[in-house]
């Protein structure tokens, strides 16, 4: 039998209403610390706020500790589906995000996105830049690898059929063959269950509105998807880091190097023997993260004069 557990249901679940009444999940963990900014995650394009359970609980405990905030965009984990597929957008999600910030009575915060929750990020720092004090962008910049999104668009076709908790595991190596051969079973088992719910049958099927497939549908292998690099301009005016894992085809090592060149504070770690998108969990990525957060968030107050 899967346990809660074993999916990565974990953290206390606060709902809101987006502005079109669609309810959006937030897993919270931790307390909120005075004088300590909180963290929002933001998830990849079908996956939802269980891949940050094991970072989040650290992050809300180590050292001073934070008071952590995973989303589920629209249409994934415990968020209700939209009812119009169309609205699984990067700009409805940016607007669901922010609508969640006022919600939750947050003014400002730390964030960290992956694959698609990055690219929301590039939106909300140019709607809304002073919501953002830092940002962590995991393997995904303002150009998206065409062979990337070509691969996940492949294992994505699979999405919706049951599958046995003991074959979660095969599944997930056989679909991204060794780009992750720096991570163990036990981790990237727990990956690939985070991705899923279960059924009544006892099985596991994946956790997203399936109608989210439909946005790349009209995507045509090889066609480059528009650059963000106007957006990443406003992600570039505040503390920034970049993780991409060195197996990536979605974050091409020459957008990072182009990143660099606009962002020559730009911080960047490249994780080897991992693919798209990196498992912030492991090795002392979550400390590495949290030094980043503690400075930028020095960096903050100085600024602002309350230090």
């Amino acid at each position: 039998m899967v346990s809660d557990q074993d999916l990565g249901d974990e953290g206390d679940i606060r709902r809101f209403s987006a502005s079109d009444g669609t309810e959006i999940a937030v897993r919270v963990f931790g307390e909120a610390v005075a004088g300590r900014l909180p963290v929002i995650c933001l998830p990849g394009l079908t996956r939802n706020s269980r891949d940050f359970t094991p970072l989040a609980k650290t992050l809300s405990s180590i050292g001073e500790g934070r008071r952590v905030y995973a989303f589920d965009f629209r249409g994934r984990g415990l968020s209700e589906p939209s009812e119009n597929w169309e609205d699984y957008n990067i700009l409805v999600e940016a607007g669901d995000v922010l609508a969640g910030l006022t919600a939750l009575g947050l003014s400002d915060a730390l964030f960290i996105g992956t694959s698609r929750g990055g690219m929301v990020m590039h939106v909300i720092a140019a709607m809304r830049p002073t919501a953002m004090v830092a940002g962590v962008l995991n393997d995904v910049g303002p150009v998206i690898g065409t062979e990337g999104l070509g691969h996940i668009k492949t294992y994505l076709a699979r999405s919706g059929s049951e599958v046995a908790p003991n074959a979660v595991l095969p599944a997930m190596r056989k679909a991204h063959g060794d780009a992750f051969s720096a991570v163990s079973d036990e981790d990237f088992r727990r990956f690939g269950m985070a991705g899923l719910r279960r059924t009544e049958s006892g099985k596991l099927t994946s956790d997203f509105d399936l109608d989210l497939l439909k946005t790349l549908e009209a995507w045509k292998p090889g066609t480059a998807l528009p650059p963000m690099w106007n957006q990443f301009v406003s992600l570039a005016a505040m503390p920034l880091m970049v993780i991409r894992g060195e197996n990536s085809k979605l974050l091409e090592a020459e957008t990072v190097d182009k990143m660099r060149e606009i962002d020559p504070d730009l911080t960047v770690i490249a994780v080897p023997g991992q693919g798209h998108p990196v498992l912030l969990e492991t090795g002392d990525l979550p400390q590495q993260i949290a030094t980043f957060f503690d400075q930028a968030e020095r960096q903050h107050k100085e600024a602002s004069g309350s230090i």
